[in-house]
Formats: structure tokens, C-alpha cells, sequence
């Protein structure tokens, strides 16, 4: 069962279309590339899709350990750290398959260089400063700086989320 932070979280993930991945190279560096975000499950599970050939892939083949940040303007910020795997199930495949992709899958959803990314989540941080929560961020902002403290952020507009041990 989810607590309310994980669920927030999942609610905030499921309003982003694109995230950017961010893997290890086998150098040792971080890559980072934007990606369409496929599919956001309740257990915030994200799902992605992407070439075999992929450096990606190799890179996660390395390292499953991966980032994923999120960013709508200044509202909305999410980071996740995750545990990624490659998945070939050509059922999941077909029912996640978007016409979009075939921009860069011209044989299709039966292209056999289709591999999806799976990211389960370990532990979260989102910024929520849209709709109310903008609002009151802007009034104990404002609060904070004429009172020469710092604003008392809520649950709500800020959370910190244990997924896994």
C-alpha cells in the first residue's frame, strides 16, 4: 500500500509526457537524454521505449542504476533514482506502442530492435509548486522573507519518498 508522499508522487509522474534519463557511460560519466515517458504505473514504475542499439541499453546492461528528472517550468520538479532493466516482451510492447514511434521504429510496433526500459523506483523528491500549492508557496515566501526566516514547506509541495530498502 502506498503512503500519501508515494502517491503524490505517482499523481505528479503520470502529468509528464518526457524525462530525462540519466545513465552511467562506461567511463564513468552521466549521460543524459530526454526520452518519452511510455507508461507511469501505481507503483510509479516508469516505462520507456528505445533501440536496442542504444548506447542506453549498453549503458544499462553496465549499470542499472539510473536518474530521472522531471521539470515543468517552476512548478512542477521530480528527481528519481531507480533501478532500470530491458525488457523484450513483445505483449507489453504492442500494448504500449504509440504511432509516434515510428519516427524512429519505421518497421513498427513488430520491429525487433524495439526494447523497452523499465524503471523501478528507490527513493523520490518532488517539488510541487502548482495550482494552491503555488499560491501558498508565493504567501510563506513572502511571510519568511519579511519575517527573516525560511517558509515552512508542506507534504504537499515538498517530499522526500522510500520506495524500496
Amino acid at each position: 500500500m502506498q503512503n500519501n508522499q508515494s502517491q503524490k508522487l505517482c499523481e505528479l509522474l503520470k502529468k509528464f509526457s518526457t524525462a530525462m534519463l540519466i545513465t552511467h557511460s562506461e567511463s564513468g560519466g552521466l549521460r543524459a537524454r530526454p526520452m518519452a515517458l511510455v507508461e507511469v504505473e501505481d507503483s510509479c514504475r516508469l516505462w520507456f521505449i528505445t533501440s536496442e542499439e542504444s548506447a542506453k541499453v549498453h549503458e544499462i546492461e553496465h549499470d542499472r542504476n539510473v536518474l530521472i528528472a522531471c521539470q515543468d517550468g517552476e512548478k512542477v520538479h521530480i528527481s528519481l533514482n531507480g533501478q532500470a532493466h530491458l525488457e523484450r516482451d513483445r505483449a507489453r510492447i504492442e500494448r504500449l506502442w504509440q504511432e509516434s514511434f515510428k519516427v524512429w521504429f519505421p518497421e513498427g510496433k513488430t520491429d525487433p530492435q524495439i526494447v523497452l526500459i523499465a524503471v523501478s523506483p528507490v527513493d523520490a523528491e518532488y517539488w510541487d509548486n502548482s495550482g494552491v500549492n503555488g499560491v501558498s508557496y508565493i504567501a510563506k515566501s513572502a511571510k519568511a522573507y519579511l519575517s527573516g526566516t525560511t517558509p515552512d514547506i508542506s507534504e504537499d509541495q515538498h517530499g522526500r519518498v522510500i520506495m524500496m530498502p
